[in-house]
């Protein structure tokens, strides 16, 4: 069996991936895309807590958050495809809704 800080050194290197896409990117869909690595980081990391508890409630609990991120990602892809339209651009600091 893999120890179980493989498991959290995987999903911290992870998280700190997507961190780092949000923090050094620019276009929206990459930024999104860094904010879902990040969710299944924690996401991994939660399991690998509940498989070395020994229960299912981590498992549950992951499934819940994956069916709240598939929401997420349905909402977000909309709110980004009607910015593109609207703006022609997906660079998220050309687009600024406060400059009129």
């Amino acid at each position: 069996m893999v120890p179980i800080s493989y498991y959290i050194m995987l999903s911290a290197a992870l998280f700190t991936l997507g961190v780092l896409g949000v923090l050094i990117r620019r276009n929206a869909i990459v930024v999104f895309m860094s904010v879902e690595l990040m969710l299944n980081a924690a996401n991994l990391a939660l399991v690998a807590f509940a498989l070395q508890r020994g229960g299912i409630d981590g498992q549950v609990l992951v499934f819940f958050v994956i069916t709240v991120a598939a929401a997420e990602v349905a909402v977000g892809l909309a709110l980004l495809v009607a910015i593109f339209r609207n703006k022609r651009t997906a660079d998220v600091d050309e687009v600024n809704q406060l400059h009129g």
